[in-house]
């Protein structure tokens, strides 16, 4: 039987060419968007979800357990992006976020781990990224969100171990996506004169990077290896050579030696 293949915001980016892969690798893909989608690719489907509503998520994998009786696995990798000062960002802001980022995570894999766990298999792929493993500045609560997932994540494969279900995050580093577009730029940051320059001086660092990155297919690939194994790795750091060596890194430099690298990468200083 084809495995099922359950994408979160598989509507553009990362998750439009995980879903367009899988389906042309032969996987039976559905991928979530918070529109009403029509998808033309054989072996994919569009369910119309918002993974910041339970009620729309249970009803959403409702509907694959009657079409196929089974999810095998699940790539949470609906996410957004707020570019601002800390300080200065608004509730509405952190929690538009938190909700999406990490929320939204923690509600599909609720809702999908009984399933799973009756199964006992299946395989939670997380999409984390290398601000998840390190605090970016101007992208704070961003790296928050994937903190969070990372921390859940660990958690939840210990938790998950004895059941057959499997675990892992994928580190992205820059890829090429529409996630640079789509990025929201707080407006307080920009009409504070403290923050406005350093703000733009990094958001233009962080465009260049991100229009400058891999074709999000990589990553495609690297998910597909992930499924298929066995016994997959936790932790997956996937991107440019330095932007991988800089998690590794990260583990035996000073935190003060690695700050003033960030700093200096951003010009923040």
């Amino acid at each position: 039987m084809k495995q099922v293949i359950l994408i979160t915001g598989a509507s553009s980016g990362i998750g439009k060419a995980c879903a367009e892969y899988l389906a042309a690798k032969g996987y039976c893909v559905y991928g979530t968007s918070r529109k009403a989608l029509q998808s033309e690719i054989p072996h994919f489907t569009f369910l119309q979800m918002d993974v910041t509503s339970p009620a729309s998520i249970d009803a959403g994998i409702q509907h694959i357990i009657a079409e196929q009786g089974k999810i095998d696995a699940v790539i949470n990798n609906a996410g957004m992006g707020i570019l601002g000062a800390l300080e200065l960002a608004t509730e509405a802001e952190i929690r538009q976020q938190m909700e999406t980022n990490f929320h939204g995570v923690v509600n599909v894999c609720s809702a999908v781990l009984p399933y799973m766990r009756r199964q006992r298999s299946g395989k939670i792929i997380n999409i984390s990224s290398v601000g998840g493993v390190m605090g970016l500045p101007f992208q704070g609560f961003y790296s928050a969100s994937k903190f969070a997932v990372e921390g859940y994540s660990e958690a939840l494969s210990l938790e998950l171990h004895r059941f057959g279900v499997k675990v892992t995050l994928i580190e992205p580093g820059d890829f090429n996506t529409g996630f640079t577009a789509n990025r929201i730029i707080s407006e307080a940051t920009l009409n504070e004169a403290d923050y406005a320059e350093t703000a733009k001086r990094a958001l233009e660092i962080i465009v260049k990077e991100e229009t400058n990155g891999s074709s999000p297919t990589r990553l495609a690939k690297v998910i597909e290896k992930v499924i298929r194994r066995k016994n997959p790795p936790f932790r997956v750091p996937v991107g440019k050579f330095e932007q991988v060596l800089s998690i590794y890194v990260k583990r035996y430099l000073p935190a003060k030696w690695y700050a003033a690298i960030l700093r200096s990468y951003y010009k923040v200083n």
